[in-house]
């Protein structure tokens, strides 16, 4: 082997490795849907979360990267340790997957269709078929499935490519005499522990052990205790990730390491004493691809049999590892390790949007009975709900601002475009109910009080701002689009009572039943509320507009205005249940 073929050995190491991160990368855009169904159907089952854990990493080709959204979702308290050890065991079987798919490299046999089993008789099919789809694909979900298929093809011809560098080493005896050095249990399970902490992925590390073993040279005695350390080389990624979140994320990453190490030092102390024991003449003789993915399939299998009935063992051991803070830690709201699956981390920036809107919607609310009578605790939480929406926009716009730059899908772009003009909105309501509350505050200092005729408007007004808040969360929330269609006309009808206030008030004016002081206060009132109005007709209209996927939000509630039955009908309805005429 010399120094030209060390450098294709490099070349296909990294072809490899990026073939392996397009594949899964279009893998998890391709099944995002699928993921954030797995994830939420999440029990304390022990089962459920170790499928889900088998699941997800066998769709995204990468116990680290499902391990680094489990400290991810611990962080920001969507998962307790408990259900992430049962995922995290669930991802070191799911990991397998990926050694099996190499091992076709390794298929040998003289029949045409045995022969088209071999990647390099149907990659160049797939590669052809993806690039088609990649240049030719009108939608993500093709475009997406395209490079799935390149993603394949690009790493078997990385395989293909470190196994013909290292062909060479076949004839050269001091290779083997090196190889022979990792039968050494402790040797072997720090070779294959360093390689997979430097690549940090123990799918490549697999990998790269199996194009060696395409040279003939690697025996079954090697091969075991560097698959076995290849388990531990793997936690390094999570324990990275792990860095700078709260302690049970922490813990999730140090179950990882304790349930990899203690699976490798029971079955490798079980598998030196069965050498010791019972004559193993296999163990001289050489392993090719497929015999490594199974003993990785073995092993991993046999860890998660070994410790799955003992998560609560691993729970305690990682509490005692790291103990309980002397006070309560606060989880992230939004944490950057969930990008590592864009899909999940969109749903959770909703999730997040949700618990903005339940906090702004709340705080007009209490505005609205601070007009009518004041409680000290009640005014606290406006104010303090105005700053927590404050923060919440901030750090949603960030985040998704961030996100929008991943590899998203048509259907998360869309999403990701919808939150952004949506918590704008939000954060503006609960700025109009910091202006209703020092509105309420000013009328009480200067003794101001409201007529009965303007008592009786502001509860008719007041009457259809909680309706047209309560249709926009049930538009936003469920994705309701017969509630966001009717808060159009009940905006109009705001419009309007806001107009007849207005008049009627100057009527009270001139008949001297109302100060002008009064007078400013209440224009203020209704300013405020009927932009609040203004605020629920933008965020239903790009509920709706995401939905029929359209941008154009003013010329869009235009149509709808002039052209919808349905619009005059509702506006109708709702004119007469707010009218401001008693009989």
């Amino acid at each position: 082997m010399n120094f030209f073929d060390v450098l294709t050995l490099i070349g296909g190491l990294s072809i490899f490795l990026f073939g392996m991160n397009q594949m899964g990368s279009a893998l998890e855009r391709r099944a995002g849907e699928g993921l954030k169904t797995l994830l939420g159907r999440l029990t304390t089952g022990k089962m459920t979360g170790f499928l889900t854990g088998l699941a997800v990493t066998a769709v995204i080709q990468s116990s680290s990267a499902t391990t680094v959204m489990v400290v991810g979702f611990v962080n920001s308290g969507l998962m307790s340790l408990t259900q992430a050890i049962n995922v995290i065991m669930g991802a070191n079987v799911g990991t397998t997957v990926t050694a099996w798919l190499i091992s076709l490299t390794g298929i040998d046999g003289g029949s045409f269709w045995l022969e088209m089993l071999k990647p390099t008789s149907f990659t160049p099919i797939l590669a052809l078929i993806g690039i088609i789809l990649q240049m030719a694909g009108k939608t993500s979900q093709k475009k997406d499935t395209g490079m799935i298929l390149l993603g394949f093809a690009v790493l078997m011809f990385g395989m293909e490519t470190m196994s013909g560098a290292v062909a060479g080493l076949r004839d050269v005896p001091a290779f083997r005499e090196i190889l022979l050095l990792f039968t050494n249990p402790v040797l072997g399970v720090l070779a294959g522990a360093l390689l997979t902490a430097i690549i940090q992925s123990s799918s490549a590390s697999v990998g790269i052990l199996q194009a060696l073993a395409s040279t003939g040279q690697v025996t079954y005695g090697a091969a075991v205790p560097i698959i076995m350390g290849q388990n531990i080389g793997t936690c390094v990624t999570a324990l990275l990730s792990s860095l700078g979140t709260n302690r049970n994320a922490r813990r999730a990453a140090t179950v990882h390491l304790s349930f990899n190490i203690i699976g490798t030092t029971v079955w490798l102390i079980i598998f030196e004493i069965a050498k010791g024991v019972v004559d193993m003449p296999f163990l001289a003789g050489n392993i090719d691809q497929v015999g490594i993915a199974v003993v990785h399939s073995i092993f991993n299998i046999l860890c998660t049999a070994l410790l799955l009935p003992m998560t609560g063992l691993l729970e305690k051991l990682a509490m005692r590892i790291i103990p309980e803070p002397a006070t309560k830690e606060r989880t992230e709201e939004l944490d950057e390790r969930l990008m590592a699956a864009p899909a999940l981390a969109m749903d959770r920036c909703r999730v997040v949007t949700t618990t903005m809107a339940e906090i702004s919607i709340k705080a007009l609310r209490d505005a609205m009975q601070e007009l009518n009578d004041h409680d000290k605790k009640r005014a606290e939480s406006i104010r303090a709900g105005e700053s927590d929406v404050d923060h919440y926009e901030d750090i949603l716009g960030t985040y998704l601002v961030k996100l929008s730059a991943m590899p998203l899908n048509d259907q998360d772009n869309l999403t990701c475009a919808e939150l952004l003009h949506i918590i704008g909105d939000f954060e503006r309501i609960s700025d109009h109910a910091v202006n209703l509350l020092e509105s309420a505050t000013e009328m009480r200092h200067k003794d101001l009080p409201l007529s009965e005729g303007a008592q009786w408007e502001m509860d008719h007004l007041s009457a259809a701002i909680n309706e047209i808040m309560s249709l926009t969360m049930k538009a936003f929330v469920e994705d309701d689009m017969e509630a966001a269609a009717q808060v159009e006309p009940l905006e109009e009808v705001v419009d309007t009572l806001k107009e007849q206030m207005r008049s009627r008030h100057i009527l009270r004016l001139q008949r001297g039943e109302c100060s002008i002081e009064a007078g400013f206060v209440w224009s203020d009132i209704l300013t405020n509320l009927e932009r609040v109005a203004d605020h629920c007709s933008n965020i239903a209209g790009c509920v709706l507009e995401m939905r029929y996927k359209r941008m154009d939000l003013h010329d869009y509630l235009g149509m709808v205005r002039s052209d919808s039955n349905d619009f005059a009908e509702s506006y109708r309805r709702y004119a007469k249940k707010y009218s401001l005429n008693k009989d």
